[in-house]
């Protein structure tokens, strides 16, 4: 039922790349947070083939509330590498991509914050796919609980009857799990669009 609004998932190509971020905490007064780690989840031919997760040593104090949901303490990110250091690694994933992000509005600017931040080579990405925005219409019509962002993760692992990684994760969060998560997600309602009877 209703399954026709998600036609925008069939859409998306058979190769792209999901990124996650867990960073030190919100935008505040001083700025983008600092991201600790980044995940990065490869599709090819619609299945999930990797995911790398880079963990990177933040500038800024990790905030009590970001700790309680990655689970990374100021101490073990001080052991970190830097950011800048692991950029080309991070960046031949990203090139000639489509980049899907679940909540692109918010890892995707704290992104390009590090790029302008360490001067470093922006990716050059076929395009960034939100996919909680595209997925909004069709978990309003079902009542799904959806915030002004769209509806959680969470939320749509658990509607989708998807594997539940953070659950095996002991519920914590991390950029490799949810860039994966999302992966497993996205391939969930690409089969409800493009059989929307079934």
């Amino acid at each position: 039922m209703f399954n026709e609004l998600l036609w925008i998932f069939s859409r998306l190509p058979d190769d792209y790349v999901v990124l996650d971020t867990e960073t030190t905490g919100l935008p505040d007064k001083d700025g983008l947070p600092d991201i600790i780690t980044l995940g990065v989840t490869i599709v090819k031919d619609r299945k999930i083939v990797d995911t790398v997760e880079f963990s990177a040593r933040p500038l800024r104090e990790i905030s009590k509330q970001a700790q309680s949901i990655h689970g990374i303490s100021n101490e073990q990110a001080s052991e970190f590498d830097t950011f800048e250091s692991q950029w080309p690694e991070i960046v031949s994933h990203l090139n000639n991509q489509l980049i899907v992000i679940h909540n692109a509005s918010f890892d995707w600017p704290i992104l390009l914050d590090h790029i302008s931040r360490y001067d470093l080579k922006k990716p050059s990405v076929k395009g960034v796919f939100c996919s909680q925005k595209a997925v909004i219409p069709w978990a309003q019509s079902l009542g799904l609980e959806c915030g002004h962002r769209g509806p959680s993760l969470d939320v749509l692992t658990r509607k989708l009857d998807v594997q539940d990684l953070r659950e095996m994760a002991n519920g914590i969060h991390g950029a490799g799990i949810d860039s994966r998560q999302t992966g497993l997600v996205i391939a969930a309602l690409n089969r409800l669009s493009l059989f929307p009877d079934g």
